[in-house]
């Protein structure tokens, strides 16, 4: 029986506020809308290695979306959930604060520094625990703070309890304000029983927040970067209505 080859074409792999065209890409890379093909905001091999993208979050995202033959567009939320799922398996955990807010345990000794016991993987009891520094002087998340919180905002707020991972629980005593009425500092006090994070008489906090020692702490670059382009289907735009977003690049405080 003669036999005759018969082809088969498949739709191309679409993502929302992202192109995977060369022709689009070279275009914004000679116009310089991004830094080069390795630019973490690209979606080639080089840029998604840049971000930190695993390979196994790569090849499992492909699984998933599989392969068709009609068009259509994968929301890049499957993506980034591919990528935080691998991530949250396999990274070892650390705390870092990128908008620091000072807090000041005011009956803390002054001077005094213990060491506190924290785990590297919630999930991996293999993976050990690591020794983290505690002081009389904290960071902590600027959002993690509402002088006249909602009802269902649960963090620091004045005369609030809440607990610091790994460490005490605290209470916000008293705010101090620069001369422009923003909050810059928190007087709190801490309960010396919980140290770990339990309370004996078993009370209840409704919220645990990251921190750094203020002391111990050590600067790092946090590179944020959004997604490439600033609508979810580009590909409708003309070339020149096509907006690139621009990274973002933070000091944070952190500690390991």
């Amino acid at each position: 029986m003669p036999s005759h080859p018969h082809q088969y074409e498949f739709a191309r792999l679409n993502l929302t506020y992202t192109l995977l065209s060369k022709r689009i890409l070279t275009e914004l890379v000679r116009q310089g809308h991004v830094t080069g093909w390795e630019d973490p905001r690209m979606p080639t091999l080089a840029g998604l290695r840049r971000r930190g993208v695993p390979p196994e979050a790569l090849r499992d995202f492909v699984r998933r979306v599989g392969v068709a033959k009609a068009n259509s567009v994968v929301d890049v939320a499957m993506f980034d959930h591919a990528v935080r799922e691998h991530l949250n398996r396999h990274a070892l955990r650390r705390m870092a604060v990128l908008k620091p807010l000072k807090v000041v345990i005011e009956n803390y000794p002054e001077g005094q520094i213990e060491e506190l016991e924290a785990v590297n993987h919630p999930d991996d009891p293999a993976a050990g625990t690591r020794r983290v520094p505690f002081g009389r002087e904290l960071y902590v998340e600027h959002e993690d703070f509402m002088e006249n919180p909602p009802k269902k905002f649960f963090r620091l707020a004045p005369g609030r309890e809440v607990r610091l991972r790994y460490a005490y629980f605290i209470t916000c005593r008293e705010m101090v304000k620069n001369p422009a009425g923003e909050v810059v500092e928190l007087r709190c006090t801490y309960d010396p029983a919980t140290r770990g994070g339990n309370a004996p008489d078993g009370r209840k906090v409704q919220a645990t927040l990251h921190w750094v020692s203020a002391a111990n702490s050590v600067r790092a670059e946090v590179r944020l970067y959004n997604p490439l382009f600033t609508r979810p289907i580009p590909v409708r735009m003309a070339t020149s209505q096509r907006t690139s977003t621009p990274p973002r690049w933070k000091s944070c405080r952190t500690h390991s």
